[in-house]
């Protein structure tokens, strides 16, 4: 059995507040834009698969424009040169959004200690939630996906406006 949200139940009522009403929407109707370079892309095409299936979580729409996604997950190797497009792409996304680094390589370069190589996508942009792995497994990226549900959930609806939020995005050059 499924638990209810927390809220004031009673004869024929039930109320909650409206920060939570938002999160709960938000965290199962979240479209995501893979920014996929290598392999860690081949096993993200097997989460959406059948076997898999991310489409349960309420990912059912990839999208492929920035400006209609909540999540980028970043997936794969991120030459220096793609740094800038990376950070583009993550400004031109509405607020609120999300960053999910999958693999070795996006969150810290992996095998790749080279000059040509972002030794992890969080030198350009925020990152909220790492899944580790070289590749990783399916039902990793599921369960980092389900990490991003729980801080969408959680998330104030005010939060963007906060003072630490403004001051994390300062610190990445972003206004």
């Amino acid at each position: 059995m499924v638990e209810p949200p927390r809220g004031f139940t009673g004869e024929g009522f039930f109320t909650m507040k409206l920060s939570e009403a938002i999160g709960l929407a938000r965290s199962n109707s979240i479209w995501p834009l893979p920014f996929a370079t290598s392999c860690c892309g081949i096993e993200f095409m097997a989460t959406m698969a059948a076997h898999y299936d991310l489409a349960r979580f309420g990912s059912e729409r990839l999208s492929f424009s920035p400006r209609q996604c909540d999540l980028i997950m970043v997936m794969g190797t991120i030459a220096k040169k793609m740094a800038p497009i990376l950070r583009q792409v993550y400004l031109q996304m509405a607020e609120p959004r999300w960053v999910m680094a999958v693999g070795a390589c996006a969150s810290s370069g992996g095998i790749f200690d080279t000059y040509s190589v972002l030794q992890g996508i969080d030198q350009v942009i925020p990152v909220d939630v790492y899944v580790p792995g070289c590749p990783p497994r399916p039902e990793a990226i599921i369960d980092g996906f389900m990490r991003i549900q729980d801080l969408v959930k959680q998330e104030d609806i005010r939060r963007r406006n906060s003072d630490e939020y403004k001051h994390l995005l300062n610190e990445y050059g972003i206004q």
